[in-house]
């Protein structure tokens, strides 16, 4: 029941599978824990197939369907539309969003190429100047380790950066005989592990030192180059068919960086990492300190203070579960952990106040396009083989 004195805010979430399923968990629940200046309504789900986008809008708590994403653009209950789908329909959706004057939010990364990200990134900034909103989905900026990171670089207790370790390790392809997605193929991932999974330790390693790449050395590798194609056609289950399908995308991505502020940085991002599930590293030493965190440990970070004298310094294992901490005030009593699923959460508490106070949200298509200029930069430099490339500003 939607609170009396909030106004309400229509939601279209294109696309239905893991990442929908995510969003349509969010926009339930975050209501719910957090008190909104707006109260987000399911408002209608789209999904190009009618009886699979019905199924799901009865189990995920959606209110109605439709089977072309332009309907939900045009509906005038839906104030802001949720962009879930693969990466080669991003800009169409969230230019044609925006230009109809409905908020939009779209998961990373922004687009397939950094033409397409600047083309939404002017979107963007047309529709701000008439107060249409817009953000891109780094969830992970919204674990509550993270922002405790962040706020550690920030007060000056790493003192200046000096390094920076940033790896995500994922094992789901390892075996050569899973069958073929719509991630392994580059016309509409864009990219396979740099992009889906190294754009978020690209945005992590920023945001937490709140410093922007701006170059890199980079080289990629695709260990399996063909794969069972599924059982049918937008199979979901993971069964082989019949025939072989070209993986034409990365397997793992590997690439040094240097940061604004001098720093030197290396990532690596791989779904070939066995027994690694969704292993998000990253380790920041600085002049008088290091903090180190791992997703597979999401509610702790480690925190070295340098200034310690040497007989009882040490690694610090800091529980992020304090009323203090980012977020978590909402939530459940300290030392009870939260999951995946609440950066999802805190994602849409943001976007929601932030369009309430008519303010531009964070990460915008602005940060989005900047991610999306170090994936090309990381791609060509693999692609010439060259000793670095610049990111350009």
């Amino acid at each position: 029941m939607t609170p009396p004195d909030r106004p309400t805010l229509g939601v279209g979430l294109i696309g239905h599978a893991f990442m929908g399923a995510a969003h349509s968990q969010a926009w339930r629940t975050a209501p719910h824990f957090f008190d909104l200046p707006l109260h987000p309504e399911l408002t209608v789900l789209a999904g190009r197939d009618r009886d699979r986008v019905t199924e799901a809008a009865a189990r995920l708590g959606w209110a109605s369907v439709e089977t072309d994403w332009r309907r939900v653009v045009e509906r005038d209950d839906v104030g802001l539309v949720d962009v879930c789908t693969p990466g080669d329909t991003h800009a169409e959706i969230a230019v044609a969003a925006l230009e109809a004057g409905k908020h939009v939010l779209c998961e990373k990364p922004l687009a397939n190429s950094v033409a397409e990200a600047e083309v939404m990134a002017e979107a963007a900034a047309r529709a701000a100047a008439r107060g249409v909103r817009s953000m891109v989905g780094f969830t992970y900026r919204r674990v509550p380790a993270i922002g405790l990171a962040r706020r550690l670089v920030a007060e000056g207790r790493l003192g200046q950066v000096r390094h920076v370790r940033a790896q995500y390790l994922q094992d789901w392809i390892a075996d050569p005989s899973a069958p073929m997605s719509w991630r392994l193929e580059k016309d509409k991932a864009g990219s396979g592990a740099l992009g889906d999974i190294g754009a978020h330790v690209v945005d992590l390693a920023q945001y937490v030192t709140g410093q922007a790449i701006t170059g890199v050395s980079a080289v990629l590798e695709t260990f399996v180059r063909q794969r069972p194609l599924p059982a049918s056609a937008g199979s979901l289950s993971g069964v082989a068919g019949e025939g072989m399908g070209e993986v034409t995308v990365d397997d793992a991505a590997l690439f040094l960086g240097r940061l604004s502020g001098g720093a030197l940085a290396s990532f690596e991002a791989t779904r070939f990492a066995l027994g690694r599930k969704n292993a998000i590293r990253l380790e920041v030493n600085g002049s008088e300190g290091s903090l180190a965190f791992d997703f597979e440990d999401m509610n702790v970070l480690e925190f070295f203070d340098g200034t310690e004298p040497a007989e009882r310094a040490g690694f610090r294992r800091i529980i992020v579960t304090e009323p203090e901490h980012p977020y978590v005030a909402a939530w459940w009593p300290a030392g009870h952990g939260l999951g995946y699923e609440h950066g999802f959460t805190h994602q849409v508490v943001d976007l929601v106040t932030a369009i309430a106070k008519d303010e531009d949200p964070a990460p915008s298509f602005a940060a989005g396009l900047q991610v999306q200029r170090v994936l090309d930069a990381v791609e060509r430099s693999a692609a010439n083989r060259s000793t670095w490339t610049d990111v350009p500003a």
